[in-house]
């Protein structure tokens, strides 16, 4: 059975990759599983998550990669909505994703939109704190390969979903 396509969508909070994970899932002529950072984050009661954050997270996110793969060994293509960072309850995050999905086909996709963009984005949905986006950049892991880069503070997220589908499905 052919495995199926990992696309890691990697980017700080309000970068755009949710809205981007929407455009692709809408596309007719291919289906995408997700897995998010967000959706697995409530997989830990709320309690865990006050006590010790980042040590819960940690183990949920590389949880999830292991989600991405079995999908992906059952020919399914996959979307990860994601960051890579480098804390020390995690790292080599990079490192790590890489070795889990070594024989997947993956692409890591850059989702870049301007920190002040990001900032202003952050206070409009309420739902993130305004500096959260600079913080996790400061946190992101270095010397990534992308396979794509988009910059959601020029074109859309349907797009963004178009050159990722041209550029990395035809």
């Amino acid at each position: 059975m052919e495995k199926g396509r990992i696309i890691f969508l990697n980017g700080v909070t309000s970068a755009g990759k949710t809205s981007i994970v929407d455009a692709l899932q809408s596309q007719e002529d291919i289906f995408f599983y997700v897995v998010a950072n967000d959706l697995f984050q409530e997989m830990v009661g709320e309690n865990y998550l006050r006590a010790d954050y980042w040590k819960y997270l940690s183990e949920v996110i590389i949880m999830m990669y292991h989600t991405a793969k079995l999908y992906s060994d059952m020919g399914k293509n996959v979307l990860i909505d994601g960051i890579l960072v480098e804390r020390e309850e995690i790292k080599p995050h990079y490192h790590q994703l890489l070795e889990i999905l070594k024989d997947n086909p993956l692409d890591i996709v850059e989702v870049y939109c301007p920190l002040d963009v990001c900032r202003q984005r952050n206070i409009i949905r309420g739902d993130r704190y305004e500096t959260q986006s600079l913080e996790q950049h400061d946190l992101m892991a270095e010397n990534i390969k992308y396979s794509v880069t988009v910059d959601t503070s020029v074109y859309s997220s349907e797009e963004c979903a178009e050159q990722i589908i041209r550029e990395l499905f035809r």
